[in-house]
């Protein structure tokens, strides 16, 4: 996928007004996922982004700062924060709200679910506490699946008004 591709469909996705809206958020949440998972995982997403794109999570995997146990910590699991801590930081680089900030992560992770390796968004998956999960495709989808399924269970109370 070529950065402009990639760059439309954020911007299509989340109804940003703009190349360069879009543009930040994906920025915004690279640069907020590769403080959040592995070293290794963050390059070989890289890797299979456009360069424009990976360059965000290649320059905060190359930076974790610290002793030298602190950065071999990061770089085999990530520095540990949850959904709001993802949401915050993301915010606070694109300038918006939390509510806006996940919105937007939302729709740049459907992308990403079609610019990478299947096999990649399934590390990713499991690498990320389950309340940042729900933000990928996958989860989503497992939940949609889950609704429609207990609409068509029957109600173990039997019919209701008899």
């Amino acid at each position: 996928m070529r950065y402009e591709e990639l760059t439309g469909l954020v911007q299509a996705r989340a109804q940003l007004p703009d190349r360069q809206s879009a543009e930040r958020a994906i920025r915004a949440t690279l640069e907020t996922l590769a403080e959040r998972i592995p070293g290794g995982l963050a390059d070989h997403m890289a890797a299979q982004l456009p360069t424009e794109a990976g360059e965000p999570l290649r320059r905060v995997a190359a930076s974790h700062e610290g002793s030298p146990e602190e950065r071999a910590y990061r770089r085999d699991h990530g520095e540990r924060f949850d959904l709001t801590g993802f949401a915050g930081r993301i915010a606070w680089r694109t300038e918006h709200t939390e509510e806006e900030a996940l919105r937007e992560a939302a729709a740049f992770f459907e992308v990403l679910d079609s610019a990478v390796d299947p096999e990649l968004m399934e590390k990713l998956y499991g690498v990320l506490p389950s309340d940042i999960r729900e933000l990928l495709p996958e989860a989503r989808a497992e939940q949609d699946a889950r609704r429609s399924e207990r609409g068509r269970r029957p109600d173990p109370q039997g019919p209701r008004g008899r």
